[in-house]
């Protein structure tokens, strides 16, 4: 006899009292740090018109992203932290995993939608204006948005047909695919195939989108006569590199791989990385790197 359990218990950072402050206060800086910096991009974003370019158009959508990556998870940590309770009802974890999947996969698209603007405007810079336009940077950013929600919900879907029946105990401090999965007792063997093969299509297609785009980006740097022209171009490029480091490095070490994997400690650390600190870094990656950026936020 099995009974279907409706709520979890997110373990979260179960340390000493003086610890959890400590973590409550780092979390609630950072948050209030990331909100803070990714609206500012956003408010330059649209109020300077030097900046209605593509790539400043993606970046607004990227700060937009990270807001809400970062809302997903965090708020609801703080609260445990708070309240003590960690408790979540099962539509609530299954809803919280969703929506931080599928803004996963989305910036996954939209950071390859990054590096072909990048692509184009060193490669093809007689051609750029006329082919990233208004019109495509729209619907890059529509398909990045659309392929992350839709890709999201089939995983999500799979994933809420098993059956969970104790222990009811999460080993992280939000749902995520392998803590949940971990809890099941039917055969996950399907959703596993499912959430595997997903997980390599999202990441890897625009893994290889993006190493191609390098590839050809280096090339091209290379064979310029001037070295400050080299220069000049190799610095459009390095904000969006590193956060393409940054960000595929953890998630390629979370998700591209077979499931069922066991709720380790080193798991939750990674997690901290891409999931609280990374939307706060990719900021700070871009202001710090980008010029026009700089004098913008010192005029203001």
């Amino acid at each position: 006899n099995q009974t279907a359990i409706k709520e979890f218990i997110l373990l979260g950072f179960s340390y000493g009292l003086q610890v959890q402050i400590l973590l409550y206060l780092v979390f609630l800086v950072t948050y209030m740090v990331t909100i803070t910096e990714n609206a500012v991009i956003i408010f330059v974003v649209k109020t300077n018109h030097h900046l209605q370019k593509p790539m400043y158009y993606f970046l607004g959508n990227l700060s937009f992203l990270e807001i809400w990556y970062i809302s997903v998870t965090l708020p609801r940590l703080l609260f445990g932290f708070w309240s003590q309770s960690m408790t979540i009802s099962f539509s609530s974890c299954m809803t919280q995993l969703y929506f931080f999947i599928s803004l996963m996969c989305t910036e996954c698209v939209l950071l390859a939608a990054m590096a072909y603007d990048r692509y184009l405007a060193v490669c093809h810079p007689l051609r750029y204006p006329a082919i990233m336009t208004d019109k495509l940077c729209f619907q890059l950013s529509i398909l990045s948005w659309a392929g992350g929600f839709s890709i999201s919900l089939v995983k999500v879907t799979f994933i809420s047909r098993l059956t969970f029946c104790g222990p009811q105990v999460i080993n992280h401090f939000f749902c995520d695919i392998s803590p949940v999965l971990n809890l099941s007792c039917s055969d996950m063997s399907l959703a596993e195939t499912v959430d595997f093969a997903l997980a390599l299509v999202i990441l890897l297609v625009p893994l290889l989108i993006i190493v191609f785009s390098y590839c050809c980006i280096l090339s091209t740097i290379l064979c310029m006569p001037s070295a400050q022209g080299r220069r000049k171009a190799f610095s459009t490029c390095t904000s969006h590199f590193s956060v393409v480091i940054i960000f595929f490095s953890a998630t390629l070490f979370m998700y591209a791989r077979p499931r069922r994997i066991h709720p380790f400690n080193l798991n939750k650390i990674v997690s901290v990385f891409y999931a609280v600190f990374t939307p706060a870094l990719n900021p700070l990656i871009y202001c710090l790197r980008n010029k026009e950026v700089k004098e913008i936020l010192q005029r203001i």
